[in-house]
């Protein structure tokens, strides 16, 4: 938007539609016209089954339907429920509870994590540092609050994480900067699929360590683990936990999780954000001030998702349907993201490195215009900067092995 009449512009760059609800839109219109089997809407950020339905977890529903009216219409605490905040912690962590200090607080799902975190541990007018791929949202939190996203670039020209260019921009920032917010997006990164290694770990918390040392420069550390439980196996996506223990002082740890995924509650908007610290004080400090942000924005969340979160995890049958249930739907999320990856290189289609989890990228010159060419042929996925974002979540695995060739054979004709 470049003219306002009543509303101020406050720095932000404002469009008048969102991308990815827009070509979700124009899918929805074509499936309305033309029938669903002759769509392949891959803009979707939710796990779709094969006919194209929301998949909720039936162990769950079972769950919501048992409430009482006071587990739904009542407030729930600013910080969450006691219940709630004990439990996030082992839905977040697994078998690997920190051996540090902890303190959780209630989220709107993974969102208000990153929102909190970036007002808290950052200043007005700082920048915020990511990957160069990244989910478009931080920008509009960022900017929402009067802050901006810089980058580093994830992968070097070996497809490996980029620890030259991440060490680089860290200590660019902290020479402008008295502390610094980094948000690392991992397991299964959105858009990418990408997954931090144990030496991708090792390799950031030794630059963030080094750049910090002197003790006059802070870091926060933001792990957005949103979409953990749809990346494969618990332990092993979670085996890189212990890394973040103990840190120095002046580098503080939030792991941002969400619910809207692993236990497929999206639109109740639930989630939290966990510290790490070695300091007492600290942790202290961070359930005083983000909590105070809750109240100064959403005020508190929604009880019934966190009452559902408690009984499951009180129950440990119940906990181990839920667990089931959601391995399975986490197998054919799995096998979707392998066959799109076979057909990708059987066709010789590049793509961004893909380890696990709703989403790959396939880069692309004009992504814009490649978008527009696929979708001609009823193929929408969302073009985001240097390449082409695949749904695979979205679509079936019949689809995942179709669309390699098409999108190959897009890109050759726009920029032949």
């Amino acid at each position: 938007m470049a003219n306002y009449k009543m509303a101020e512009a406050n720095s932000r760059i404002i469009p008048l539609e969102d991308k990815i609800f827009g070509i979700n839109k124009l899918a929805k219109e074509m499936i309305a016209k033309e029938g669903a089997d002759k769509v392949v809407n891959s803009t979707i950020g939710s796990l779709l089954d094969d006919n194209g339905n929301l998949v909720v977890l039936s162990s769950v529903v079972d769950v919501l339907k048992d409430l009482t009216p006071t587990d739904y219409a009542d407030y729930a605490p600013i910080a969450g429920t006691p219940d709630y905040q004990r439990d996030i912690k082992k839905a977040a962590f697994g078998k690997f509870q920190p051996k540090c200090y902890t303190e959780a607080i209630a989220t709107p799902g993974g969102t208000g994590s990153i929102r909190n975190t970036i007002q808290n541990y950052s200043k007005r007018g700082d920048q915020v540092l990511t990957s160069d791929w990244y989910w478009s949202p931080y920008s509009t939190i960022a900017q929402e609050i009067e802050r901006t996203i810089a980058t580093y670039t994830l992968f070097d020209d070996k497809g490996n994480f980029n620890i030259s260019s991440f060490d680089n921009k860290v200590n660019e920032l902290l020479s402008k900067q008295d502390g610094l917010v980094i948000i690392i997006n991992t397991p299964a990164h959105n858009p990418t699929g990408y997954t931090f290694t144990d030496d991708d770990w090792d390799k950031a918390l030794e630059s963030i360590k080094n750049a910090t040392k002197n003790g006059n420069k802070k870091v926060t550390l933001l792990v957005d683990v949103a979409y953990i439980d749809f990346a494969g196996d618990a332990d092993k996506y979670r085996s890189f936990y212990p890394k973040l223990e103990n840190l120095p002082t002046n580098i503080l740890v939030i792991i941002g999780f969400s619910m809207s995924k692993g236990y497929t509650m999206y639109g109740m908007r639930s989630g939290a954000m966990i510290c790490m610290t070695s300091d007492k004080e600290i942790a202290d400090e961070f359930k005083t001030v983000c909590s105070f942000s809750c109240r100064g924005s959403w005020s508190n969340c929604t009880r019934a998702s966190m009452v559902v979160l408690s009984k499951i995890f009180a129950d440990k049958a119940l906990l181990d349907k839920v667990t089931a249930e959601r391995e399975k739907y986490c197998q054919m999320l799995v096998k979707r993201g392998k066959t799109f990856q076979a057909s990708a290189d059987e066709v010789g289609l590049n793509t961004v490195p893909f380890d696990s989890g709703f989403f790959i990228v396939v880069p692309c010159e004009n992504a814009e215009e490649v978008g527009k060419e696929l979708q001609k042929s009823g193929i929408f996925t969302v073009p985001i900067g240097k390449g082409l974002r695949v749904s695979v979540a979205s679509v079936s695995e019949a689809k995942c092995k179709m669309l390699p060739a098409k999108m190959l054979e897009a890109i050759n004709k726009v920029n032949a």
